[in-house]
């Protein structure tokens, strides 16, 4: 509960400072955060996470469907199920469903 309260509070105060800075102060605020979304080190970065992310997410899944794929006793067979074919069709294809590619 106390959590459920700090939260609204902090929501109420946000709701008020917004309502007294204005539209000019949220469209600088705007143009400041596209400024800093097109810079190269940030562009960079961005990518560098969404990469590693892509990677780990390709590793995890692999894991998982090899641990399903020989001990599918341990989960329930619709799952197995799930996981042998959506191996397979990520084997046939290259990809997996987040789109990120096997390279």
């Amino acid at each position: 509960m106390r959590y459920r309260l700090t939260f609204i509070a902090g929501l109420a105060l946000g709701y008020v400072l917004g309502t007294r800075a204005g539209r000019e102060r949220y469209e600088q605020l705007k143009r400041s955060a596209q400024q800093l979304a097109q810079n190269p080190a940030v562009r960079n970065a961005a990518e560098s996470a969404a990469q590693g992310g892509r990677e780990f997410a390709g590793k995890a899944y692999h894991s998982v469907s090899e641990k399903v794929g020989d001990v599918g006793d341990r989960v329930p067979a619709s799952v197995a199920d799930r996981v042998r074919s959506l191996r397979d069709r990520s084997e046939r294809n290259g990809s997996d469903d987040w789109g990120t590619t096997n390279t």
